[in-house]
């Protein structure tokens, strides 16, 4: 009898493997980084081979740490950083460039063009997501273009595209498995999230062979198995979610209306609105959340390209930190902003803003400004940002939210979860299982193959670990979001 199930949570700057028990508790887990390259400003890749080895040596270690073997694990789930985008030789299974990052500007110049000729409204009325570089499909078009006989190839059909879910998978099947699920492949800009299928206009306007790519199936599915080689047995591949709908499965939210925001690199709120994609006028993206059976739940996310990062920044750019974790003591140190705003729009701002061009600026600052001060509003940033987000997605979708369910690294931050807190006024519910995004993949790998029975089963075991309440006037908070708001119209459309 198989007692565990293995998550494979291959994130942005790290690849990690949990192996969970029956009751959703970690029972090992191993985590390791890998190089980040910038060849130019602006622009981010990852070594495929890197995301591939580092993901399969914690895969193995995890298991190993558990005092398991392969013959103890029911099905393995996967979520992983959305977006990056890797193309590869189908015969040799060797990348043909490196992934291309979503964080990456490189394709903004195509994103310009197909706006230009008013195909971006196409691709929102298609796929929900509005025309910008952080998406796969532009990535995919500059490969193709670039990249010497990659085109031809394509056309072939010897090459094939796949976001990270899809390229592990078809490395631990050894070929056998090219698939993804309706979460990722809803964040391709390729995928008509409306009709349930690649998008045959969106293929022929970015010139991309419909051979190349993966075939989508629910995100709780048996896909295949991973080959005896890696693990010393086959293991069942069952669950699949980008990491922002990983985690909102992880955290429950099944019901609509109900709102999760992960705090890692950047911040991901995801609102669900159920069986119905809400358009949204307010700078939101309209996505897929995730595919069980042949139900299809839908949400609205707004994305925050850079918050976590901006404390790697504090510590690696400017060296004012050791470690990420001491933010949090040299913010507290002083009792406010002291009127200082860090809008971290290090790589442009996403929603509700959408401006590439936007650029990192840090307003206010006075003889008397200390990097405590400037700690502290970097901090508090990520919780403006995120006001920005919900604030759009009740604009978007009539729901007042009343508690925000967050999960991700940053919020062991005490500091951090109350300011957030204070600045949206609602309750901030942070649970007892941080691992949101890994147990997410998980409950759908194990609801596939029964080792969960049923979504009910898995929403009772979410338990809260501390609820933060609002304790600001409202006229303090709307003071500071106003500044905000001031700071933000500094930073935009600097690079232009």
């Amino acid at each position: 009898m198989a007692h565990f199930i293995l998550s494979l949570d291959q994130g942005t700057s790290s690849s990690r493997a949990i192996v969970f028990d029956h009751n959703g508790s970690v029972v090992s887990i191993v985590q390791q980084e890998f190089p980040q390259m910038y060849p130019a400003p602006g622009l981010v890749e990852h070594d495929p081979e890197a995301i591939w080895s580092s993901q399969l040596a914690v895969a193995q270690e995890a298991i190993k740490k558990a005092g398991a073997t392969a013959h103890d694990i029911a099905a393995l789930g996967i979520t992983n950083q959305r977006e990056t985008t890797i193309v590869w030789d189908k015969a040799s299974g060797k990348p043909v460039f490196n992934a291309i990052v979503w964080q990456s500007r490189l394709t903004v110049p195509l994103c310009n063009a197909l706006a230009a000729k008013g195909f971006d409204k196409e691709i929102r009325a298609r796929t929900g997501l509005v025309t910008d570089a952080y998406f796969s499909a532009t990535k995919v078009q500059w490969i193709l273009d670039n990249v010497a006989g990659v085109r031809e190839k394509a056309e072939r059909g010897e090459v094939l595209f796949g976001n990270v879910d899809t390229f592990l998978m078809w490395r631990l099947s050894k070929g056998r498995v090219h698939v993804t699920d309706p979460s990722n492949a809803s964040r391709t800009m390729l995928y008509n999230i409306y009709q349930g299928d690649w998008d045959d206009v969106i293929l022929k306007e970015l010139a991309v062979p419909r051979a190349m790519l993966p075939k989508v199936m629910p995100s709780s599915a048996v896909y295949g198995e991973t080959d005896p080689e890696f693990f010393g047995a086959a293991i069942k591949m069952a669950g699949d979610a980008g990491d922002q709908q990983a985690a909102t499965f992880g955290q429950a939210c099944y019901e609509v209306g109900m709102v999760k925001n992960t705090y890692g690199t950047g911040c991901f709120m995801l609102m669900n609105t159920g069986n119905r994609g809400v358009p949204s006028k307010s700078g939101l993206l309209t996505t897929l959340g995730w595919g069980i059976g042949n139900e299809i739940v839908y949400c609205l996310e707004g994305s925050i390209f850079i918050t976590g990062a901006a404390v790697q920044w504090l510590r690696d750019g400017l060296k004012v930190i050791t470690k990420s974790a001491d933010v949090e003591g040299l913010a507290a140190s002083v009792p406010d902003n002291g009127g200082v705003y860090m809008v971290p729009a290090f790589v442009g701002l996403g929603a509700p803003y959408w401006d590439p061009y936007a650029r990192g600026s840090i307003v206010g600052l006075t003889r008397g400004s200390t990097v405590a001060h400037v700690a502290r509003a970097t901090l508090e940033s990520m919780c403006y940002q995120t006001r920005d987000v919900l604030e759009a997605m009740s604009a978007d979708s009539g729901v007042q939210v009343k508690t925000l369910r967050v999960d991700g690294g940053a919020v062991v931050n005490n500091l951090l979860m109350q300011f957030q807190a204070d600045i949206l006024g609602v309750a901030v519910q942070r649970p007892k299982v941080a691992e949101t995004t890994a147990l997410g993949a998980a409950y759908l790998a194990g609801l596939a193959v029964g080792f969960w029975s049923s979504q009910q089963e898995v929403a009772e075991q979410w338990a809260l670990d501390r609820s933060f309440e609002p304790q600001m006037s409202a006229a303090q908070r709307d003071e500071l979001y106003a500044s905000w708001k001031k700071a933000v119209q500094r930073s935009l459309r600097w690079a232009e």
